[in-house]
């Protein structure tokens, strides 16, 4: 399990990151008229900001191939 972390340390800093920043922008923009996809309810705002927080830490930090030895 510690060497999950110690590899994927900056994929899930990216997950929490933008989780983090999706739960924010709800709870500061929002949709008052409840029929936005995204920042109408807390958990579909949260759940996109993780996603594209993955996508961008993987984009900053690709995963590099196993070589055969």
């Amino acid at each position: 399990m510690k060497k999950f972390f110690v590899k994927y340390w900056k994929y899930l800093a990216g997950i929490l990151l933008g989780a983090l920043a999706g739960f924010i922008y709800w709870q500061q923009v929002g949709c008052v008229s409840g029929t936005c996809m995204i920042s109408s309810k807390p958990f579909n705002s949260t759940l996109y900001g993780a996603i594209m927080g993955y996508l961008v830490s993987n984009i900053l930090f690709p995963l590099k191939p196993k070589t055969e030895s």
